[in-house]
């Protein structure tokens, strides 16, 4: 087969897409969601720097709405009171898991310096939208009021994710502000943000650049019926007015297909008011942040969060 033409890539990331290539794995679109998640699981890590010791690695569970509990994963790197990232992972909202994410979330505590919660929300097509978003939204509640009981700092909160994860992270600072729970930042990596992937970006990064169009449209379809799209809390860009919200810090890779409705939020961000980091991450995917072991454009992009999350936590 043909190799794909990638216009635009760093070296590093063109010779990493090429051992990839070079794997043959099946894409996600050809499997069923258990398949890919088996796959995810085993592979997600090993672009990843080695799993740093912490002070606190602990397990957790809580109680969403309905009843149900969710698996939780805190990180800190002391015992003392910290302010805290509550964290979501990527995956289209069918794939991921703490254990996929175990690796940047740790260096995310370390470079911070704070605590980060990632949270194991329900995953499509088991759990179709707004599941994911509601699991967030509770998460979110359930941290503020219990912050204290876990020897930290509920007084200082941020929201994070990647990929789908960073579209539960923006739609979960909307949600703040509706509730009146200050949040200090939002960490937006690779976020989806439009309700339908028509932006000239996913075009132009549709085949060969890590997340296909085809694997796009199959997460969706896992987790939401198009006619339901358009709903500001899968599509962020479509929400009434972001005034108010939490500052942000907004990490994006040139060659994504995500990239350019990434750009759209931050732009419609700004032109709320809300302060805004923008970081544009040239010639890298999708993904990239997960990367850390070979790109050394992935440290960067973790030691700027991590220095975003610690500016935004000392701030009186």
């Amino acid at each position: 087969m043909q190799a794909p033409v990638r216009a635009g890539l760093t070296p590093a990331m063109a010779a990493l897409l090429a051992s990839i290539d070079r794997a043959g794995k099946p894409p996600f679109h050809s499997m069923s969601a258990i398949e890919a998640r088996r796959l995810y699981d085993a592979s997600a890590e090993l672009l990843d720097l080695p799993r740093a010791p912490l002070a606190r690695v602990e397990n957790l569970e809580l109680p969403v709405a309905d009843g149900a509990l969710l698996r939780a994963r805190l990180f800190a790197p002391s015992s003392e009171r910290l302010p805290v990232l509550l964290y979501f992972h990527g995956g289209g909202f069918t794939i991921g898991s703490l254990e996929t994410h175990d690796s940047l979330l740790r260096q995310f505590a370390l470079r911070s310096g704070a605590a980060v919660l990632a949270v194991a929300y329900r995953l499509a097509p088991e759990y179709r939208f707004p599941v994911a978003v509601d699991d967030s939204w509770d998460a979110l509640r359930w941290l503020a009021e219990h912050a204290i009981a876990l020897g930290l700092d509920g007084a200082r909160l941020a929201v994070g994710g990647d990929s789908a994860g960073g579209t539960l992270a923006a739609v979960a600072a909307v949600h703040a502000r509706d509730i009146g729970l200050a949040l200090r930042l939002q960490v937006l990596i690779t976020p989806g943000t439009t309700a339908h992937a028509d932006t000239p970006s996913h075009r132009r990064h549709a085949r060969g650049y890590l997340l296909d169009a085809e694997t796009i449209e199959w997460f969706f379809a896992h987790y939401i019926d198009r006619e339901r799209r358009s709903d500001w809390r899968f599509a962020p860009l479509e929400a009434d007015d972001l005034d108010g919200v939490a500052p942000a810090c907004v990490v994006l890779a040139e060659c994504d297909p995500l990239v350019d409705e990434g750009i759209a939020y931050a732009d419609r961000l700004r032109a709320a008011g809300v302060g805004v980091e923008l970081e544009l991450c040239r010639g890298l995917t999708h993904d990239f942040i997960k990367m850390g072991r070979m790109l050394p454009e992935a440290r960067a992009a973790q030691a700027l969060i991590g220095a975003a999350l610690r500016r935004a936590f000392d701030e009186p």
